[in-house]
């Protein structure tokens, strides 16, 4: 108890200077002794800059944190910018996870001005771009080690990755394109019941689920069913530093762990989009025998008169598309996930975002692309 009596107890210096302030901290910082308060260190003053320096500091704790913690919130919440270079890197990382843990309460941060807020932001966008770049062009070349040595490719995780995505996906994918094409189909039969046009039902549901609505609904729903799965097993595995430990033994995590996924989900999504076609339109013929009392018979004659293989065609690729974007999407943000079970959950979250955003982008370009071409 003498001991820590004798020791130095934590100090903080305010220096004034031309620029701002230099907060210097020092002594012995104990979660068990009375810390400092900034509020009474500050004073009424409102300098423009507020350094913080470290170096005279013998021992600290959460305590030490707190108080960086605390200006750091002051500086926020009166725009003023805090220069945190002085301190050590560990101390800015656990500072960063305190932050993070308090983003709800924290201020919104006004001590950078509007052009250091966007160029920042640039770098931030510019190094996210590069990592994506990186990812896809990592993919590329393990798929082209694919074509040349398929003996090498990993087929049993493939396989069981395609009843993951495929087979035990059918029942979630039927209930939503049956559920699809029933609503298609009632929208327009009360619309072509004013004109007389009640056979035209089986047209209108017959091409829209196959040009557009069958791959697109199966696409949704592997985006929040696989994708997200991708990414929290992939997160996971790198929070348990798992994918570390493959990379040390020499072993590449794409060709290890990516490419079986993402070729699983290229091969069964057009299979599950063609699944889906079929159940919209029989979701549709249902509706047509209820509500209009077509015979399934004539439904399906003028079904197959509008619908040729260049409507079957389109519909595949959009789906070969959209699965390759999805495990791309699941793939790149469990690599990217943080080393904690928050990290792994908002990776799948992230998944699932980018994966329907990338749906829907590249949905508006075949729409465009394909009414050029005449397809």
């Amino acid at each position: 108890m003498s001991d820590n009596a004798d020791q130095p107890q934590a100090r903080v210096t305010v220096q004034p200077g031309a620029q701002g302030c230099a907060v210097i901290l020092a002594g012995v910082w104990r979660i068990t002794a009375a810390p400092p308060r900034w509020a009474e260190c500050v004073g009424k003053e409102k300098p423009a800059r507020v350094k913080v320096v470290m170096d005279a500091v013998e021992r600290w704790d959460s305590s030490l944190l707190l108080f960086i913690f605390e200006v750091q919130q002051w500086c926020r919440a009166d725009g003023v910018h805090c220069d945190l270079e002085a301190v050590p890197a560990k101390v800015r990382t656990l500072l960063g996870q305190l932050v993070a843990s308090h983003e709800t309460s924290v201020p919104f941060d006004r001590s950078e001005n509007f052009l250091t807020s966007v160029g920042l932001a640039t770098q931030d966008a510019w190094k996210k771009a590069r990592e994506i770049i990186a990812f896809v062009g990592e993919c590329v070349i393990s798929a082209w080690r694919l074509v040349r040595m398929p003996h090498k490719f990993r087929w049993r995780d493939c396989v069981d990755e395609m009843q993951q995505c495929g087979a035990m996906a059918l029942p979630i994918v039927s209930l939503i394109s049956f559920l699809v094409g029933l609503i298609m189909a009632y929208q327009a039969a009360v619309q072509l019941r004013q004109f007389g046009a009640d056979i035209y039902v089986a047209d209108l549901v017959g091409l829209s689920v196959v040009r557009e609505m069958g791959p697109m609904m199966a696409a949704i729903v592997l985006a929040g069913r696989t994708g997200a799965a991708f990414a929290a097993t992939l997160g996971n595995m790198k929070a348990n530093e798992e994918i570390d430990a493959l990379a040390a033994l020499g072993i590449s995590p794409v060709d290890f762990l990516v490419l079986p996924r993402i070729v699983a989900l290229g091969l069964m999504m057009p299979l599950l989009a063609l699944y889906a076609n079929c159940v919209g339109i029989l979701g549709g013929m249902i509706v047509a025998l209820g509500v209009l009392q077509i015979p399934p018979a004539a439904y399906w004659i003028e079904t197959q008169s509008i619908i040729d293989l260049s409507d079957v065609n389109t519909g595949l690729f959009k789906a070969l598309t959209f699965g390759l974007l999805i495990g791309l999407a699941g793939c790149l943000r469990g690599l990217q996930a943080d080393r904690s079970a928050a990290g792994v959950g908002r990776a799948a979250t992230s998944a699932v975002v980018t994966a329907i955003l990338l749906i829907i982008v590249s949905d508006a370009f075949f729409a465009v692309a394909f009414n050029i071409l005449g397809l």
